[in-house]
């Protein structure tokens, strides 16, 4: 399973969101550093509406997106970009 999935599958498991859409941006970041060579699973984008996130601060629905993805983070994801909102809040994704 790549990355990207086992992100999915983790995100939708415990956040039951409305909508989730995860953006492997791994390809944009080549060349950055010497060993990023832009192959698939290194720099992730998650954007996520959950009705968990209702009444919480920005920052304690990044720490629960962050907590949920720690064994991604640990098996070398390098880079995780998390946009949240709770349904019927604004995004402008």
């Amino acid at each position: 399973m790549s990355v990207k999935a086992r992100i999915e599958a983790t995100l939708t498991e415990n956040l039951e969101p409305e909508r989730l859409v995860v953006i492997d941006e791994s390809h944009q970041h080549a060349g950055h550093q010497p060993h990023f060579t832009g192959a698939e699973g290194t720099h992730m984008r998650v954007r996520v509406v959950s009705a968990k996130f209702s009444g919480m601060s920005r920052i304690d629905r990044h720490r629960i997106v962050n907590a949920l993805l720690k064994p991604e983070l640990d098996a070398g994801l390098h880079a995780l970009a998390v946009e949240t909102a709770a349904p019927g809040e604004p995004t402008n994704w």
